[in-house]
């Protein structure tokens, strides 16, 4: 994986899908499902679920997998911890599940926490933050932080390093560990990574090369972005919040290592790729990878694409660096 962010801005589009992206995306079209952004949220997260089931990998067997409670001002939040190994210190991993905000939860990603726990040989805590329209911004956010926060404090209890604890998630779920890692870095909280899967890091405009190129046709389309920003906020003006929107935060410096992961055919490809530029500018160490021919949420379809199982191992390996003593 390359480490220059400036060389992989500079890498030309291949301008293919891969082949199995293709049959994926035709198998969706013979489906002809409603497009997301004309159905209710609880209709999507039925066709979610569905969806997940068709795409999954094999859940990799862990020797300890319990649900936990985190206490919160906004109400106590499940999360689930995945340990590699029964006893011992390990690294950790804090993570956020994609979904817009309004779909998602522990179930949706446990075959990626499984392999990310597995491949890396951390413990990872999965986060179930309250979805939107029924818990609107902050109420996301503020649950993020919040399970950092408890993360960093109960480590010891949890069986983990706080000095090797690191935050990451896909989509949503990656601007939920931007914005975790700034809260963080301002409450004197030093994590030593953060993993970025495709993430949104810009809901006050929804528009850039990407948003053009990939609008339709692709799985998450432009529409469904907006259907997914008008769901999480109240108010419009919210999307020019930090925690909304961090690559409109002021200060990016200081922050823990980056990984960026974004994919050639995806509407977030350009706020992502723009938000690794950011971090690097800021001095922070950061690794962007495009994936060729790959679509939004590919991360999570190791179960259909061999690219969606390379990506697993290389996002493990580069937290197993990170996180080494």
């Amino acid at each position: 994986m390359t480490q220059d962010v400036t060389a992989t801005l500079a890498r030309p589009l291949s301008g293919r899908l891969h082949p199995q992206v293709a049959a994926h995306l035709e198998q969706l079209a013979a489906m002809e499902a409603p497009p997301l952004h004309v159905l209710t949220p609880e209709q999507v997260r039925v066709g979610f679920g569905m969806q997940l089931q068709m795409t999954a990998g094999a859940a990799a067997p862990l020797p300890v997998v319990r649900d936990v409670t985190i206490p919160a001002a906004g109400g106590p939040i499940r999360a689930r911890l995945y340990r590699p190994a029964a006893d011992g210190v390990l690294p950790g991993l804090v993570f956020f599940h994609g979904g817009g905000w309004v779909i998602g939860d522990l179930d949706s990603h446990d075959d990626l926490c499984r392999d990310l726990a597995a491949g890396a040989g951390c413990a990872v805590l999965a986060v179930d933050y309250r979805l939107a329209p029924e818990h609107r911004f902050p109420a996301a956010a503020d649950d993020a932080v919040a399970a950092t926060r408890w993360a960093s404090a109960n480590a010891t209890d949890l069986g983990i390093d706080p000095q090797r604890l690191a935050v990451g998630g896909d989509s949503a779920g990656g601007n939920l560990a931007t914005v975790s890692a700034l809260a963080a870095r301002d409450a004197g909280i030093g994590l030593a990574a953060q993993l970025l899967i495709y993430p949104v890091t810009d809901l006050s405009r929804l528009e850039g090369e990407s948003y053009t190129a990939c609008a339709d046709g692709y799985g998450l389309t432009a529409d469904a972005m907006v259907w997914f920003r008008d769901h999480y906020l109240a108010d419009a003006a919210a999307a020019r919040d930090w925690r909304v929107s961090p690559l409109l935060a002021a200060d990016l410096d200081r922050l823990p290592p980056a990984l960026v992961v974004t994919a050639e055919f995806d509407v977030l490809r350009s706020e992502g790729e723009a938000y690794a530029k950011r971090l690097a500018d800021a001095g922070v160490p950061t690794q962007l990878v495009r994936y060729d021919g790959m679509i939004h949420g590919f991360a999570s379809m190791a179960g259909v694409l061999d690219t969606g199982r390379q990506v697993r191992s290389d996002m493990a390996r580069w937290l197993a660096d990170r996180l080494a003593r």
